[in-house]
Protein backbone atom coordinates (compact mmCIF):
# COMPACT_ATOMS: atom_id res chain seq x y z
CA UNK A 1 0.00 0.00 0.00
CA UNK A 2 1.15 3.48 -0.76
CA UNK A 3 0.11 6.09 0.96
CA UNK A 4 1.10 10.04 1.44
CA UNK A 5 -0.84 12.99 1.10
CA UNK A 6 -2.04 15.08 -2.45
CA UNK A 7 1.18 15.90 -4.46
CA UNK A 8 3.53 13.20 -2.60
CA UNK A 9 4.03 11.57 -5.52
CA UNK A 10 2.34 8.20 -4.83
CA UNK A 11 0.40 8.22 -8.31
CA UNK A 12 4.00 8.89 -10.05
CA UNK A 13 6.00 5.94 -8.04
CA UNK A 14 2.88 3.32 -7.84
CA UNK A 15 2.73 3.79 -11.60
CA UNK A 16 6.46 3.27 -12.38
CA UNK A 17 6.14 0.42 -9.68
CA UNK A 18 3.50 -1.29 -11.66
CA UNK A 19 6.31 -0.81 -15.13
CA UNK A 20 8.57 -2.69 -13.73
CA UNK A 21 7.47 -5.46 -12.22
CA UNK A 22 5.36 -6.15 -15.61
CA UNK A 23 1.95 -8.21 -15.91
CA UNK A 24 0.11 -9.53 -12.92
CA UNK A 25 0.18 -6.48 -10.69
CA UNK A 26 -3.33 -4.71 -9.91
CA UNK A 27 -3.19 -1.16 -9.52
CA UNK A 28 -5.72 0.22 -7.70
CA UNK A 29 -5.92 4.04 -6.96
CA UNK A 30 -8.17 5.72 -4.47
CA UNK A 31 -8.57 8.50 -6.94
CA UNK A 32 -10.05 6.39 -9.71
CA UNK A 33 -12.22 4.63 -7.60
CA UNK A 34 -13.54 7.56 -5.68
CA UNK A 35 -13.87 10.30 -8.04
CA UNK A 36 -14.33 8.75 -11.43
CA UNK A 37 -16.36 5.49 -10.98
CA UNK A 38 -18.16 6.67 -8.17
CA UNK A 39 -17.76 10.79 -8.81
CA UNK A 40 -17.97 10.77 -4.93
CA UNK A 41 -16.67 13.53 -2.15
CA UNK A 42 -14.37 11.82 0.64
CA UNK A 43 -16.59 11.48 3.72
CA UNK A 44 -16.69 9.15 6.48
CA UNK A 45 -18.80 5.65 5.50
CA UNK A 46 -18.39 6.65 1.78
CA UNK A 47 -18.97 3.91 -0.51
CA UNK A 48 -15.32 3.98 -2.35
CA UNK A 49 -14.05 2.62 1.09
CA UNK A 50 -15.82 -0.87 0.48
CA UNK A 51 -15.12 -0.14 -3.50
CA UNK A 52 -11.22 -0.42 -2.77
CA UNK A 53 -11.46 -3.53 -0.62
CA UNK A 54 -13.51 -5.35 -2.84
CA UNK A 55 -10.89 -4.50 -6.13
CA UNK A 56 -7.83 -5.09 -3.89
CA UNK A 57 -9.50 -8.46 -2.22
CA UNK A 58 -10.91 -9.87 -5.89
CA UNK A 59 -7.15 -8.71 -7.46
CA UNK A 60 -5.18 -10.49 -4.63
CA UNK A 61 -7.35 -13.74 -4.73
CA UNK A 62 -7.13 -13.89 -8.75
CA UNK A 63 -2.60 -14.03 -8.10
CA UNK A 64 -2.08 -10.69 -8.23
CA UNK A 65 0.23 -8.43 -6.55
CA UNK A 66 -1.91 -5.43 -5.87
CA UNK A 67 -0.37 -1.86 -5.69
CA UNK A 68 -2.87 0.38 -3.49
CA UNK A 69 -2.35 3.72 -4.27
CA UNK A 70 -3.85 7.18 -2.49
CA UNK A 71 -4.04 9.72 0.46
CA UNK A 72 -5.72 7.10 2.36
CA UNK A 73 -6.47 9.41 5.46
CA UNK A 74 -5.74 7.04 8.02
CA UNK A 75 -8.91 8.40 10.70
CA UNK A 76 -10.87 7.63 7.86
CA UNK A 77 -9.39 4.67 5.96
CA UNK A 78 -7.31 3.22 8.26
CA UNK A 79 -9.56 0.29 9.76
CA UNK A 80 -10.17 -1.08 6.27
CA UNK A 81 -6.71 -1.42 5.52
CA UNK A 82 -5.74 -3.23 8.58
CA UNK A 83 -7.89 -5.29 7.49
CA UNK A 84 -6.78 -5.90 4.47
CA UNK A 85 -3.21 -6.44 5.83
CA UNK A 86 -4.56 -8.49 8.33
CA UNK A 87 -6.84 -10.96 5.71
CA UNK A 88 -3.71 -10.88 3.28
CA UNK A 89 -2.51 -14.53 2.94
CA UNK A 90 0.85 -13.04 1.27
CA UNK A 91 3.20 -10.39 2.69
CA UNK A 92 1.85 -6.97 2.64
CA UNK A 93 3.67 -3.95 3.77
CA UNK A 94 2.35 0.07 3.88
CA UNK A 95 4.64 2.55 2.67
CA UNK A 96 4.54 6.32 3.67
CA UNK A 97 5.75 9.36 1.63
CA UNK A 98 6.25 11.44 4.28
CA UNK A 99 6.26 15.03 2.07
CA UNK A 100 6.07 18.16 3.93
CA UNK A 101 3.20 20.49 2.90
CA UNK A 102 5.11 23.58 1.46
CA UNK A 103 6.72 20.41 -0.78
CA UNK A 104 3.35 18.77 -1.53
CA UNK A 105 2.13 22.29 -2.84
CA UNK A 106 5.47 23.27 -4.99
CA UNK A 107 4.56 19.77 -6.62
CA UNK A 108 0.77 19.86 -7.03
CA UNK A 109 1.86 23.41 -8.75
CA UNK A 110 3.41 21.24 -11.76
CA UNK A 111 0.84 19.05 -12.16
CA UNK A 112 -1.38 18.65 -14.80
CA UNK A 113 -4.67 18.45 -12.40
CA UNK A 114 -3.39 21.98 -10.68
CA UNK A 115 -6.36 24.03 -11.04
CA UNK A 116 -8.12 21.30 -10.44
CA UNK A 117 -7.59 22.59 -6.44
CA UNK A 118 -6.25 24.66 -4.58
CA UNK A 119 -3.31 25.09 -1.51
CA UNK A 120 -6.12 25.92 0.66
CA UNK A 121 -7.96 23.06 -0.57
CA UNK A 122 -4.59 20.70 -0.05
CA UNK A 123 -4.29 22.05 3.56
CA UNK A 124 -7.55 20.54 4.39
CA UNK A 125 -6.52 16.85 3.36
CA UNK A 126 -3.13 17.34 5.14
CA UNK A 127 -2.77 15.11 7.96
CA UNK A 128 -0.24 16.10 10.85
CA UNK A 129 0.62 12.41 10.56
CA UNK A 130 -0.75 10.31 7.77
CA UNK A 131 1.13 7.02 9.22
CA UNK A 132 -1.04 4.47 10.19
CA UNK A 133 1.48 2.98 13.02
CA UNK A 134 1.11 -0.47 11.79
CA UNK A 135 4.22 -3.17 12.20
CA UNK A 136 6.63 -2.70 9.79
CA UNK A 137 5.02 0.33 8.18
CA UNK A 138 8.12 1.94 5.76
CA UNK A 139 8.85 5.79 5.54
CA UNK A 140 10.07 7.52 2.97
CA UNK A 141 11.32 10.45 3.22
CA UNK A 142 10.59 13.27 0.79
CA UNK A 143 14.57 12.95 0.04
CA UNK A 144 13.82 10.13 -1.58
CA UNK A 145 14.16 10.49 -5.38
CA UNK A 146 10.85 9.07 -7.51
CA UNK A 147 13.83 6.41 -8.81
CA UNK A 148 14.91 5.40 -5.47
CA UNK A 149 11.40 5.30 -4.30
CA UNK A 150 10.55 2.75 -6.65
CA UNK A 151 13.85 0.59 -6.53
CA UNK A 152 12.88 0.55 -2.48
CA UNK A 153 9.42 -1.03 -3.41
CA UNK A 154 10.21 -3.53 -6.00
CA UNK A 155 13.23 -4.69 -3.42
CA UNK A 156 10.72 -5.62 -1.39
CA UNK A 157 8.53 -7.10 -3.46
CA UNK A 158 11.17 -9.04 -4.34
CA UNK A 159 12.30 -10.12 -0.90
CA UNK A 160 15.93 -8.50 -1.66
CA UNK A 161 15.99 -5.22 0.18
CA UNK A 162 17.22 -4.04 3.28
CA UNK A 163 13.06 -3.15 4.43
CA UNK A 164 11.75 -7.46 3.83
CA UNK A 165 12.43 -8.90 6.87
Amino acid sequence: MLRGPSGAGKTTVATAVRARLGRGVALVQQDVLRRVVLREHDVPGGLNIALIATVCRFSLDAGYHVILDGILAAARYGPMLRRLAADHRGRTTFFYLDVPFDETVRRHATRPQAGEFTAEDMHGWYPASGRLDVPGEQIIATTSSAEDSVDRIVAWVAGTGPDTA
